[in-house]
C-alpha cells in the first residue's frame, strides 16, 4: 500500500469521511511502509471499535471492500476462518467490511479468491461447507464472488442463482461434481 501512496494511486480525496486519510486498524510492511507511516500526516491508526465498524465504513459512498475465503458454499455462505474444525485465520474485519460496504451508498462487497487449492486437488466452492466450518460472512451479505473464471453475482439473486453463478466461476475440472450435487440437494 505504500508504493500505492507514494505514486498518488491512493491520495483518498474521493472518501465521504476521513477525506485524504488512509485509516486502518494495524498495518503490517517493510521499514519504508513504516518510514512513510511515521512522516506522512495523513495516516491514521485508529482502534478497531472505529475502524472495523460498519456504521462508519457505511458511511463512504461507492465503498467497495475486498475479503477472501478459505471455501464457499453454493449458497453463498463465505468460510474465511477454518476448514471444518480447523482453525486457520479469525474474523479479521471481513464481516464489519461486508456489511459496511453493502450499506454504503453505491457500494460493493467482493470475495476474491482463487477457485482451488492443494495445487488444484480442490474446489474451493463446495456444496456445502465442510462440517465444522465457521460463516464468516452470512450469504446474505456477500455481493460478488470472483475466482480467475469471472464474477458470480450473489446480491438479490435466488438460490438457484447463486449456485449456478458459483459453478460458472468453479474450475472447469469440478463443475460437473458440483453441478450433480446441487441437483442431489435440490438447488438445480
Amino acid at each position: 500500500i505504500g508504493d500505492l501512496i507514494r505514486c498518488g494511486a491512493i491520495n483518498g480525496s474521493r472518501k465521504t469521511i476521513n477525506r485524504g486519510k488512509h485509516v486502518g486498524v494495524f498495518a503490517i510492511g517493510d521499514q519504508a511502509l513504516y518510514d512513510l507511516m511515521g512522516s506522512d500526516p495523513n495516516f491514521m491508526l485508529v482502534p478497531g471499535y472505529y475502524g472495523n465498524d460498519p456504521s462508519v465504513i457505511a458511511q463512504n459512498d461507492n465503498m467497495v471492500s475486498v475479503n477472501t475465503a478459505l471455501e464457499i458454499d453454493l449458497t453463498g455462505q463465505v468460510c474465511s476462518e477454518s476448514i471444518g474444525s480447523t482453525q486457520f485465520s479469525g474474523t479479521g474485519g471481513a464481516t464489519d467490511y461486508a456489511y459496511g460496504a453493502l450499506h454504503s451508498k453505491g457500494g460493493r462487497g467482493i470475495i476474491a479468491m482463487s477457485s482451488t487449492a492443494k495445487h488444484g486437488t480442490i474446489s474451493k466452492i463446495k456444496a456445502q461447507l465442510t462440517p465444522g466450518s465457521a460463516v464468516t460472512i452470512s450469504r446474505n451479505l456477500v455481493d460478488r464472488i470472483v475466482t480467475e473464471y469471472g464474477v458470480a453475482y450473489m446480491r438479490g439473486r435466488t438460490l438457484r442463482e447463486r449456485a449456478l453463478n458459483l459453478i460458472a466461476v468453479a474450475h472447469p475440472d469440478f463443475r460437473a461434481e458440483l453441478t450433480r450435487q446441487a441437483k442431489d440437494l435440490g438447488m438445480i
